[in-house]
């Protein structure tokens, strides 16, 4: 970036004013869509997001900011620079345009935060999915917390995260960067990161509204064939209760389009539905070069002006990661009369709001920058140890785990020894480091093989590669084997390598089309278990794969998404006993890619039935997850409320081994008769509930209306009155102890202003 001169003084006679219509008042055309755009250094090449090289910046950065400047675009997260020099760089930038510009706004400056700050030598917690497997939404609100004080600390006012696509297809790249394929626990978890984040000053952005992730065939910007019930009673349920209950400040709009419109080009959700159903008062904000791409690659626009023009008037306030289309191309169809002003004036208003939240309107920045700043500390390494721990999933286990004291290990897998193993593709360590070889991550993460050596001191660790991520090379296996026949265990480790746009086997852009391990690791895998010695496998994955192979013939299954820079111990613990797992899925276990898309949520025609030969039962269920210790449920009692569509549902959970675990108890429901198709099963409220050795706990639910209201054939959102049936179980499959119960009276109609969160308390039983 160019620097700007640190001697240039203001000249300005009096202060101007604070108030955003104020400000708007005074300003002229161009000093207004230089609010509405952001600026990014971003280099040559297609390095960190799509179609990078396809844009250029026409001008320096102290060019573009003679009008002032909306956004600046990841100062920090696009090279790895040392965060103090940079942030005295930031803060001489904001001088000078505060004392050079005839307005004087401070910039408002965004990045990554999908698991943690992303930049260097910044904490990486696990990913997304490895949240929704923690079903532990207050655990994520504070890891927020802990890396938005560091981002308010490093002057960074934005967040792009949290992800809110609902899991629809394991096929594709960005299942990773997704909580789960449940809305509720998508929703609750989603909305507790952006209460963290903000509760710091740090605007949270949700990602990316909406429908991207139903892509047809899983594949990135795919088309999306979703119908409007799937879309309000699945795939905007998270985004409804970040807004409701989240009070989040900006959203981004998706790259898909839906039934041929592309959503950057619809009024109809970025203003009819975000604004004038829910009352959503931030920024809609464009995914990178979103704008752009109605002309590049939805072909609605025939140049930039009239691409900018659609998604202005659709509701796009904020053109990122540049003013490809915002700045010369939007300025000569204002002037020609094709655009109107005002909806510049609606977008930069919005802007000037935002900056007027964060304090930006007005300030000086004549305080110092951080001299010192501690990115990667022992409180969030804790809660980034926490929930890796909390996240790692028992898949299966024939009594072999846990592996207290063993003599002999083999060691085998791809995955067994590589940091980038740990991390997901928004994690600086994949997302930029490998655009700048040889740097370092700048981060501790020891690696699975360095993790087990310090748990198991005592044992002789032989640790053998096997194979690549992916590729068809078995040179290796005879090395492998020879490794596991005189060993007392083999602990496998295979997965994927998170990268971009073809660069991995997960990430954004790196979809698949067959769902079996990459390359030739199931053959490795069922090379060891020829041998006769007990298999341990470890999945280090940013999706689910078909492994119930696996399950049938290896000792133990453990599966771990990605789980960051504690990610190794805390596999290491697992396999140990150290930590006794509590993890569940989040996402279905897929039984073949035939059966995709898939999801739990289906009605009784999307499951297996007689008037098909295929099943698409999946190798596990959603939900599942097993432990160390044992834990029973009884005492089940569903009661519907009297005045209203609500449920209180009551059940006792007790842990009956011989060691303290945590069981995530879940309850789900089903409408038995409606008048469109339903669910068999609905996630409505869970609680993450530790118990002791012999502790018995009762935990109640109070479920609103909202968690079992679908859009009717009439588009209101209702519950209507007839039978359910609610069963509290270990997954969603498990139906051990259900009750079925009547809600009687009229259709209840759902309002904007009606609680969303199933509200859970746990007493002693």
């Amino acid at each position: 970036m160019s620097e700007p001169s640190s001697t240039t003084t203001s000249t300005r006679e009096a202060p101007l004013p604070t108030d955003p219509a104020e400000l708007l008042s005074l300003m002229t055309l161009e000093e207004k869509l230089a609010q509405i755009v952001g600026f990014w250094d971003k280099g040559d090449g297609d390095a960190v997001a799509p179609l990078q090289g396809a844009f250029g910046d026409p001008q320096s950065l102290h060019d573009t900011s003679r009008h002032g400047l909306g956004h600046l675009t990841r100062v920090y997260g696009t090279n790895p620079v040392e965060p103090t020099e940079r942030a005295a760089w930031l803060w001489e930038f904001q001088r000078w345009l505060v004392a050079s510009t005839r307005l004087g706004i401070p910039a408002l400056v965004h990045e990554e935060c999908l698991t943690g700050l992303s930049a260097w030598k910044a904490a990486t917690l696990p990913t997304p999915v490895a949240w929704g497997a923690s079903f532990h939404p207050e655990l994520v609100e504070r890891a927020a917390r802990l890396f938005g004080a560091t981002m308010h600390e490093l002057g960074i006012h934005q967040g792009l995260a949290p992800v809110l696509d609902v899991v629809r297809d394991p096929r594709w790249g960005r299942v990773e960067e997704c909580i789960a394929e449940d809305p509720y626990l998508v929703a609750t978890t989603g909305t507790a990161y952006v209460q963290g984040l903000q509760a710091e000053g740090v605007h949270a952005t949700l990602k990316h509204f909406v429908g991207y992730s139903a892509s047809q065939g899983g594949r990135n910007f795919g088309p999306v064939h979703a119908g409007p019930r799937e879309l309000e009673d699945v795939l905007m349920v998270p985004f409804e209760m970040a807004v409701h209950e989240g009070g989040v400040r900006s959203i981004m709009h998706a790259y898909t389009e839906i039934d041929g419109v592309p959503v950057a080009a619809d009024p109809g959700l970025l203003t009819g539905v975000l604004r004038d159903r829910w009352g959503f008062t931030g920024t809609v904000v464009a995914d990178y070069f979103g704008v752009a791409f109605l002309r590049v690659l939805h072909h609605v626009a025939e140049d930039l002006g009239s691409a900018a023009a659609l998604a202005l008037a659709a509701g796009v306030d904020i053109e990122l990661p540049t003013g490809d289309a915002y700045l010369a191309p939007l300025l000569e169809e204002v002037r020609a009369g094709r655009v109107s002003e005002e909806l510049v004036d609606r977008a930069c208003l919005r802007a000037l709001e935002q900056k007027a939240e964060l304090g930006l309107l007005g300030a000086t920045f004549e305080d110092e920058p951080p001299t010192e700043i501690e990115l990667d500390g022992p409180e969030l390494r804790a809660v980034a140890r926490e929930l890796a721990e909390e996240s790692i999933v028992l898949l299966s286990n024939d009594g072999t785990l846990p592996l207290r004291e063993p003599a002999k290990v083999a060691l085998i897998g791809p995955n067994a020894d590589r940091t980038e193993a740990l991390f997901g593709c928004y994690s600086f360590v994949n997302h930029v480091i490998p655009q700048h070889p040889g740097t370092e991550p700048g981060i501790e993460a020891p690696t699975v093989r360095e993790a087990l050596a310090a748990e198991w001191s005592g044992a002789e660790i032989t640790h053998v590669q096997g194979c690549e991520i992916d590729s068809e090379d078995t040179d290796g296996f005879a090395e492998a084997v020879v490794a596991a026949e005189g060993a007392d265990v083999v602990v496998a480790v295979v997965g994927d390598q998170s990268g971009l746009f073809g660069r991995g086997t997960s990430g954004e852009g790196c979809d698949r089309d067959d769902l079996e391990l990459p390359g030739v690791q199931r053959q490795l895998v069922e090379a060891l278990l020829e041998t006769g010695t007990p298999v341990v496998l470890v999945l280090l994955t940013g999706r689910p794969y078909a492994v119930g192979w696996a399950l049938e013939t290896c000792a133990a299954v453990v599966q771990a998404f990605f789980p960051g820079e504690e990610g190794g111990a805390a596999v290491a613990g697992v396999l140990s006993g150290r930590v006794n797992p509590s993890g569940r899925l989040p996402v279905s276990m897929p039984h073949s890619v035939g059966s995709q898309p898939y999801t739990y949520l289906h009605p009784h025609l999307g499951g297996d039935t007689d008037v098909t030969n295929l099943s698409s039962r999946p190798s596990l269920p959603f939900g599942h997850g097993l432990s160390y210790t044992t834990f029973e449920r009884d005492g089940l009692e569903v009661v519907a409320g009297q005045t209203s569509a609500d449920l209180t549902v009551q059940v006792n959970v007790a842990n009956t081994g011989d060691r303290a675990g945590a069981e995530v108890v879940q309850v789900y429901v089903r409408d038995l008769v409606a008048t469109v198709t339903r669910p068999v099963a609905q996630l409505v409220g869970y609680a993450r509930v530790d118990l002791d050795p012999g502790q018995r706990r009762r935990v109640s639910f109070t479920v609103p209306p909202a968690r079992l209201a679908f859009t009717a054939r009439d588009g209101r959102k209702v519950v209507e009155p007839g039978a359910f049936d609610v069963w509290v179980g270990s997954s969603c499959e498990d139906r051990e102890l259900v009750q079925e119960v009547r809600l009687d009276g009229d259709v209840h109609e759902i309002g904007t202003s009606d609680p969303r969160l199933t509200t859970v308390a746990v007493e002693d039983a």
